[in-house]
């Protein structure tokens, strides 16, 4: 009954409850088959931004023969989709596509001829101006360029440059750009690079597909995806992100979930926080019990030996995963409970073991320089073998399953919970699926101990035979963890989700390989 420890199976029990390494194969490819065709992301650096455009830009300019600025307003008003542009061509046709975006091919103007040697008056400002000093869109709506000059610089300061129309009364057409940047630059160079660059943003702004990342300080990239929005991915900075929300990587947890999750946790986090850090009552003389120790099973003066998580009595023995006879990590409703103090147990008891896990995550996070020591010691010695990927790969692995099983325990709170889905299960329904569920956690939560046991070990000094067995079981213990973090996802996805027909609450698939690096797209 060590403080603090961490309890995995031993030895001789670790083939027995676990996959043979004849099964080792079949898991490997199981999991294997998770990452076919993942997403591509593109990292799009400043310099890289002009091009990114271009492309999408000169697609648009291909299928449909349209000047640069005509392609730019259709791909601005529907979000930079190009295959958005396709579509609604196909389905509504020509003129209804350019009529929605506002834009007008160039047309015939009728006072063209006259206008060369004459003044007119124009409309806005009712002032005589010189043919020369006038110009016309591509709607053929004439003003002065004065009266435009003013126009454009109002819009651009109120940040609407992006898609400037004309000053003719319910004229939707947008105003051809590069007359815009030389009435502008004429009268401020420096409002008219202000333009240029709300063009180039708009990219990014506009582009459901491209998205700033995140970093604080920003480090001044934006992630281009080519797939699916509901996904995880890694800038060239290092920032993991979910692109849909910009949030911290949280999967199986749905965003809305994840927003939910953490203004609760910053609500009543404090009050947990003191509930958890003080005593508890013992179960048989309910006198208050202090926790001095690390390990979970606690003695109270009395004798009575409990569990400091759920505060049941148990025995005193232990196995390697548990206390002999009694689990808790099956949350039960205390009947006797009031509503809002049941409550505020019921997110205690998914709290904790959130803050446990990623606690963990954080301590093991800070292994990896001592696990490239023990590699490098490997690497050092004469031993046959001098491929240790299996090191990192198990590394990479323990990360990506600690951090699944920690963001777990929000999707646990509040799909069995009545926070959301209050009414959308039977109570039948609801026990059937949380067992499967919290099942498949327990699963993951074990081998997850039993994977980071193992690489804590100091198997570079361990004889060949040692460290050959130890290899084998790291080894194992990746791919049985990449499996069960895929069921626990299709658990989610497929048994939980989709019966409650909850599209709001869509999550980013499992990817065996981690969150998707962005590549670098050239310049």
């Amino acid at each position: 009954m060590e403080d603090g420890s961490v309890y995995g199976s031993s030895d001789d029990e670790f083939y027995n409850d676990e996959e043979s390494l004849d099964g080792f194969t079949q898991v490997e490819v199981e999991s294997d088959g998770v990452c076919q065709n993942p997403p591509s992301c593109k990292v799009i650096r400043k310099e890289s931004l002009l091009a990114a455009q271009k492309e999408d830009l000169q697609r648009v300019m291909d299928l449909l023969s349209l000047k640069e600025h005509h392609a730019r307003s259709l791909l601005i008003h529907y979000r930079w989709d190009a295959d958005k542009v396709f579509a609604v061509l196909v389905e509504r046709g020509r003129d209804k596509l350019y009529a929605e975006a506002g834009v007008t091919l160039e047309g015939k103007d009728d006072h063209c001829s006259t206008l060369s040697t004459t003044e007119m008056t124009c409309q806005i400002c009712f002032e005589d101006a010189p043919a020369e000093k006038t110009a016309a869109m591509d709607c053929n709506h004439r003003f002065c360029n004065d009266c435009w000059t003013t126009h454009f610089i109002v819009k651009i300061n109120e940040g609407k440059s992006k898609r400037i129309t004309c000053m003719a009364q319910k004229c939707n057409a947008i105003c051809d750009e590069g007359k815009i940047r030389d009435l502008v630059t004429a009268k401020d160079p420096t409002l008219a690079e202000k333009f240029d660059r709300f063009l180039l943003e708009s990219y990014i702004d506009d582009n459901k597909r491209v998205k700033w990342c995140p970093s604080v300080p920003h480090c001044g990239n934006a992630i281009r995806i080519e797939d699916d929005e509901y996904c995880e991915v890694e800038c060239a900075c290092g920032v993991q992100f979910c692109f849909n929300c910009l949030s911290e990587v949280h999967s199986p947890c749905s965003c809305l979930m994840w927003e939910l999750w953490m203004r609760k946790c910053k609500e009543d986090s404090k009050t947990v926080i003191w509930i958890t850090e003080n005593a508890k009552h013992c179960p048989k003389c309910h006198n208050l019990v202090e926790k001095n120790g690390g390990c979970n099973l606690v003695r109270c003066i009395c004798g009575q030996p409990f569990c400091w998580l759920c505060g049941g009595a148990t025995g005193l023995e232990h196995t390697w995963t548990s206390i002999r006879g009694h689990t808790c990590g099956s949350y039960k409703e205390g009947q006797e409970q009031k509503t809002t103090v049941n409550n505020l147990l019921r997110f205690t008891h998914y709290y904790e073991r959130y803050v446990a896990h990623f606690d963990s995550l954080k301590v093991e996070a800070d292994m990896k320089q001592k696990l490239h020591v023990k590699v490098l010691k490997l690497e050092s010695t004469e031993l046959q073998s001098k491929d240790f990927s299996w090191a990192e790969n198990g590394f990479n692995r323990l990360l990506q399953s600690r951090r699944v099983l920690s963001c777990s325990y929000p999707v646990a709170f509040y799909i069995f919970g009545k926070a959301l889905f209050e009414n959308e299960m039977t109570p039948k329904e609801k026990e059937i699926k949380q067992n499967l569920f919290e099942n498949l956690q327990q699963q993951l939560e074990i081998n997850v101990e039993r994977l980071s046991m193992f690489l804590e070990e100091p198997f570079a000094d361990y004889p060949e035979d040692k460290l050959l067995e130890t290899r084998m079981k790291i080894i194992t213990l990746s791919a049985v963890t990449d499996n069960l973090c895929k069921k626990l996802y299709d658990c989610i996805d497929n048994d939980l989700l989709v019966p409650l027909q909850q599209a709001t609450h869509t999550i980013a698939h499992y990817r065996s390989n981690g969150v998707d690096k962005a590549s670098e797209l050239p310049n």
